[in-house]
C-alpha cells in the first residue's frame, strides 16, 4: 500500500496556502471599511443663514466629531420660508444617515402657520437636543420696573398700555409673550420686531416697556448696566446670573419657555445609525472645549437624546398650537 505521507503533506499546504488568501482577503475587507469611514461624508442641512446660532452650534460640533471620528462634517446653509426651505429638503433626503437637520423649536411651531410639505413628528427621526438657549426679559436701566412683579402689577394697574417687544411675528418668543398673557391675565400690547439686535435697540431707548431675546444677545448690556434683566422663562436660573429668578419663581406659574437647537435625521433612517450618531453627538457635547465655547455664546448643553427628544417634539407640538389658536396668531 503506498505511504500516505505526500498526501497529507499536500493538504497541509493546501490549507496553509488559503489560509493566506483568506487572511489576505480579510485584511483587504479590514482596509477597505476603514477607507469608507475616512471617507464618509455627512452633510448638516441648516435652515437659517450663515453665521447665526444653528450655524455656530453645527460647525462646533461637526468639528468635533470629525476628529473623533474621522467623518467629514459638512454645513449646507438653506435659509429661507421661516426655515421651511430647509427642512423640506432634509425631509426629503434619503435616511442614510449622510443628511442631518439642525432645527429649533421652530420645527413645530411653522406647521401652526403655514402650509409644510413635512410633518415634525412622522418625517424626521430625532437624534438629540443640543443646547438650551435662555431667554431674559429685560427693561432699559432707567425703567422703575425691579422686578417682573413690579411689571405685572403696573401691566394690571394700566390695561392695554404696557408694551412687550420680541422677534417676530409668529415667532417662538410671540408665543412665549401671549403664553406669559394668560398665565397672568395681563394686557399688554406686543410689538414685533425683525430681530433680537433691533428688539434690544427698542428696548435701550425707551421706546417699549420691555423685551425678551437670547440671554446671548443682553448679557453684554447686563454687564454693562444698559439693561436690567427682571426674570428668565428658562425653568431653572442661569448659571452666570444666579440672582435673576425664573419666571416661576416670579409668580407666574406652569410656565417655561427657552429656545432649543436639536439635530434629526430624515425619516426611515436606521436605528442603528440613529444611536451611533446619538453617540457621537453625546459625546462632542461632553467635551470641554465645546462646551467652554458653547457657554461662551449663552448656550447651554442639554444632550435629550432618542425617545427623551421624540416625546418633548410630540408635547411642544401640541403646546405651541392651543397657544396659536386661543391667541388667533397667523404666520405672515
Amino acid at each position: 500500500m503506498p505511504s500516505m505521507k505526500p498526501f497529507y503533506r499536500k493538504l497541509l499546504d493546501l490549507a496553509a496556502i488559503t489560509f493566506v488568501v483568506c487572511a489576505a482577503f480579510i485584511a483587504l475587507l479590514a482596509s477597505a471599511d476603514s477607507a469608507d469611514a475616512q471617507s464618509r461624508t455627512i452633510k448638516i442641512v441648516n435652515p437659517y443663514p450663515p453665521g447665526g446660532t444653528a450655524d455656530i452650534i453645527a460647525r462646533l460640533m461637526g468639528e468635533q466629531i470629525g476628529r473623533q471620528h474621522g467623518v467629514t462634517m459638512i454645513i449646507e446653509n438653506r435659509p429661507g420660508g421661516g426655515t421651511v426651505i430647509g427642512t423640506e429638503a432634509a425631509a426629503r433626503s434619503a435616511p442614510d444617515g449622510n443628511t442631518l437637520l439642525i432645527s429649533s423649536v421652530a420645527l413645530v411651531i411653522n406647521p401652526h402657520l403655514r402650509k409644510v410639505n413635512y410633518d415634525p413628528l412622522t418625517s424626521f427621526e430625532p437624534i438629540c437636543n443640543l443646547v438650551q438657549s435662555p431667554q431674559v426679559i429685560v427693561v432699559n436701566a432707567g425703567s422703575p420696573l425691579r422686578t417682573l412683579g413690579d411689571l405685572i402689577n403696573a401691566a394690571r394697574a394700566r390695561p392695554g398700555a404696557l408694551t412687550l417687544a420680541s422677534t417676530g411675528p409668529a415667532s417662538p418668543s410671540q408665543i412665549a409673550i401671549e403664553r406669559m398673557k394668560r398665565a397672568a391675565g395681563l394686557d399688554v400690547i406686543y410689538v414685533p420686531f425683525p430681530g433680537n439686535a433691533p428688539t434690544m435697540n427698542a428696548v435701550l431707548g425707551g421706546h417699549v416697556t420691555a423685551g425678551i431675546a437670547n440671554y446671548a444677545d443682553v448679557v453684554e448690556h447686563i454687564k454693562a448696566g444698559t439693561l436690567r434683566a427682571l426674570a428668565t422663562h428658562s425653568p431653572t436660573r442661569i448659571a452666570a446670573l444666579p440672582d435673576l429668578p425664573t419666571v416661576a419663581q416670579s409668580g407666574i406659574k406652569e410656565f417655561e419657555y427657552d429656545v432649543w437647537f436639536g439635530m434629526l435625521a430624515p425619516a426611515k433612517t436606521s436605528k442603528d445609525i440613529v444611536a451611533q450618531l446619538s453617540n457621537w453627538f453625546l459625546e462632542a457635547m461632553q467635551v470641554s472645549d465645546v462646551r467652554t465655547k458653547l457657554v461662551a455664546q449663552g448656550l447651554y448643553p442639554a444632550g435629550n437624546c432618542g425617545a427623551d427628544f421624540a416625546s418633548e417634539l410630540r408635547t411642544q407640538f401640541v403646546d405651541y398650537g392651543r397657544v396659536i389658536k386661543e391667541a388667533n396668531i397667523k404666520g405672515e
